[in-house]
């Protein structure tokens, strides 16, 4: 079997080294955006970084990202930090997303903070906040649900 999100054993090592690169690596949109990671300093998480690029730009004349970009960055971001923070390594499927778009993104580096708010046999919930200046004034926050797979159902 290929190393990817499909092979148990890989998915078990890569969560438990914490090794989201390896998993950002299968992601192209991801890599094409600028999606990284950085630990937290406030404790023992992550943070997720999106790249100042000019093609997330959707609004040239501020310039501003796309609002699309900064969604794709938070699902990706959710979705990451869910597949670390779960009991078991499970392969999460986005069912709901609600984005609060709260102020201007310039393009400039944003990041953000995701916070586990439950997880259940089969689903998951995550908090996602997304700043660039200050993390107490954020541009966006989103709330997500996730059906959580087991490892080798990834194309179910």
């Amino acid at each position: 079997m290929r190393e990817g999100f499909e092979n148990v054993d890989w998915l078990e090592r890569t969560r438990a080294e914490g090794d989201v690169d390896a998993w950002l690596a299968l992601i192209p949109y991801a890599r094409r955006i600028g999606v990284s990671t950085l630990p937290d300093p406030q404790g023992e998480g992550l943070l997720f970084r999106l790249d100042p690029r000019e093609g997330n730009v959707g609004n040239v004349l501020l310039p501003a990202l796309h609002g699309g970009v900064v969604a794709a960055f938070m699902e990706t971001a959710a979705t990451l930090d869910l597949m670390l923070a779960t009991r078991m390594p499970r392969l999460p499927r986005i069912v709901d997303i609600s984005i609060d778009y709260l102020r201007t993104a310039r393009l400039a580096p944003t990041l953000a903070r995701c916070s586990l708010q439950r997880e259940g046999r089969r689903m998951g919930n995550v908090r996602v906040c997304a700043w660039q200046e200050s993390e107490t004034t954020p541009v966006a926050t989103a709330r997500l649900h996730f059906v959580l797979g087991d490892p080798g159902d990834a194309g179910a």
